[in-house]
């Protein structure tokens, strides 16, 4: 913990305005509390998160690959999903580094630079991804109710502005909640209950009223889940019925086969982010918090490409052309 002058106690009124007072402490600092303390587990931890990432960056950054050199794939539907595989890696570079270097450490220390950052990157790439994810559900509807206007409507201006878009939005909310949030006077402790730089663990150290933080948090929060998840429910509530109307099991198969990966990936991960957020935090279940935030932080970029890969038979099919193309 790194503090100057002397803790005391005041009235948190007087943190809305500049002060004079010299002996006002300053958080220069964060520490974490990390996972768990105990060496068998910090090793069996580090080992796991260690081949997580791993898996992750290869299988995302193979993913990207693939999509570039296949012509096959230069599709609309894979121009989504190598955006995905590039948000991805993103985020879970974001916190895994800095979460393995962090096990074995008994100060698990960031600076406040450092947590704004973390928070940033992650709080962006994040918040891309559900409407990436939005993106590809209206790609999807597209494709199965209106197969002969399909190449016409998704033209690749409209594709471009469907992924500048969530990154603008993502954007403009990581933004403001970084900026609230370390606005806000932090006077100690800076001990950090959780991982990485969330914001709900960084506004319980605030020696501020937060009611703004979480009222914005609150609103920009459920808008980007409100709109997300409208726009892949009425898609998806399209194509449910585009697909019963189609006469052959076959044909049914078929199409109910291309939005089957998206529909797993959609539900692992707003599965997990409903868990994680909506449910009011208690200090009884902080350790279960920390679980479900590693779950949807490292796991979940690794689980995408594996989904995608495995269920998806043009990405088999390209990931056999250029094992060929190498060996020939």
């Amino acid at each position: 913990m790194v503090l100057t002058g002397k803790k005391e106690k005041r009235d948190f009124r007087n943190y809305n305005r500049p002060t004079e007072d010299k002996n006002q402490t300053t958080v220069t600092e964060f520490c974490f509390l990390g996972l768990t303390d105990h060496l068998p587990q910090q090793t069996v931890l580090f080992v796991m998160l260690l081949l997580v990432y791993l898996v992750t960056l290869g299988g995302n950054l193979g993913m990207i690959t693939l999509i570039w050199i296949d012509p096959r794939l230069h599709t609309p539907m894979y121009f989504f999903l190598n955006n995905l595989s590039f948000v991805d890696v993103c985020s879970s570079s974001s916190i895994a580094p800095k979460t393995l270097c962090d096990i074995f450490v008994k100060k698990k220390g960031i600076s406040l630079m450092g947590c704004a950052a973390q928070m940033w990157f992650f709080g962006l790439f994040i918040a891309a991804e559900c409407f990436l994810l939005a993106s590809m559900a209206y790609d999807r509807y597209m494709a199965i109710c209106k197969p002969l206007l399909y190449t016409l409507i998704m033209s690749q201006r409209v594709c471009v502005h469907l992924v500048v878009g969530p990154y603008a939005t993502a954007l403009i909310s990581t933004m403001t909640h970084t900026i609230l949030t370390f606005c806000l006077p932090f006077c100690g402790p800076n001990i950090i209950s959780h991982f990485f730089c969330d914001i709900s663990p960084l506004l319980s150290l605030a020696c501020a009223d937060t009611w703004i933080n979480k009222l914005v948090l609150c609103i920009l929060a459920g808008a980007i889940g409100v709109l997300s998840g409208l726009i892949i429910k009425v898609s998806y509530l399209c194509i449910v019925v585009a697909i019963l109307k189609i006469q052959t099991a076959d044909g049914r198969r078929k199409a109910f086969s291309t939005c089957s990966s998206h529909l797993a990936v959609i539900s692992i991960l707003g599965g997990t982010l409903f868990f994680i957020y909506v449910p009011p935090g208690s200090s009884s279940s902080l350790d279960v918090d920390k679980v479900t935030s590693l779950f949807y932080t490292v796991i979940i970029p690794m689980l995408n490409p594996l989904i995608y890969s495995l269920r998806n038979k043009e990405v088999k099919d390209a990931f056999r052309r250029s094992l060929k193309g190498k060996i020939l």
